[in-house]
């Protein structure tokens, strides 16, 4: 590969801090300086905004003490304005806590990636896919219980709904037998009590009668005598 060769040549030096700008940070140059190609304050800057980086893969909360170690900046002052150089390059965004002197990263770009690393980043991901995985089978057997309780809910209201039914129409004939059996026709009933009933009332008719011609006969006798 070529990048073997280039780490065997002449050459070397310079792909060692090609190497430390794509995966190191600032305190990795420091430590092989002497061995490595000098830096402009340009190129100090630039991988002390990658080594934040690095910092904030592993933790969001960065002390200052920390990053005024790895960084090799004099005072807070400079870290500061290093730090707000990285937002408005967007490296990073986040806010700067005076008040508890640390750094909160919200976001942050991503670096390259060694060749040993990919085994680990792998791992990691098939472990991701299966807790997806997890999830997703208990996901699906909350639908399906969602489900089967919708239906046993659909179920139980139809039947009410069928039984409301039933109890209405067996209401409605009850009502109509009553009505039929205690009802009677309005002209029938003046009839009856137009018509005297057989037995006392012809009788008490029939006295009324005599009772009216006796005085009568009893008017014309008065008359005569008179």
């Amino acid at each position: 590969p070529v990048s073997l060769q280039l780490a065997d040549s002449e050459f070397s030096p310079v792909f060692r801090l090609l190497t430390i700008f794509a995966y190191g940070t600032y305190a990795d140059y420091l430590a092989e300086a002497a061995n490595l190609p000098p830096l402009t304050e340009a190129q100090k800057n630039k991988l002390r905004h990658l080594s934040v980086v690095t910092l904030a893969a592993k933790i969001k909360c960065i002390p200052y003490s920390v990053l005024l170690e790895q960084l090799q900046l004099k005072n807070v002052r400079q870290l500061e304005d290093l730090v707000i150089e990285a937002v408005y390059a967007d490296v990073l965004r986040g806010s700067l806590d005076q008040r508890n002197q640390r750094l909160e990263v919200d976001y942050s770009i991503g670096r390259d990636i060694r060749r040993e690393e990919l085994s680990t980043i792998t791992r990691t991901l098939q472990e991701w896919c299966q807790g997806c995985e997890v999830v997703l089978s208990g996901i699906e057997e909350q639908v399906s219980r969602a489900n089967q309780h919708k239906e046993q809910q659909l179920a139980l209201k139809q039947q009410i709904e069928s039984e409301v039914a039933n109890l209405k129409k067996t209401i409605k004939v009850t009502t109509a037998a009553a009505a039929a059996a205690t009802s009677q026709d309005p002209e029938q009933h003046l009839t009856e009590l137009r018509e005297p009933a057989p037995g006392t009332n012809q009788r008490q008719t029939s006295k009324k009668t005599s009772k009216a011609k006796g005085l009568r006969g009893s008017a014309k006798i008065w008359s005569k005598s008179n």
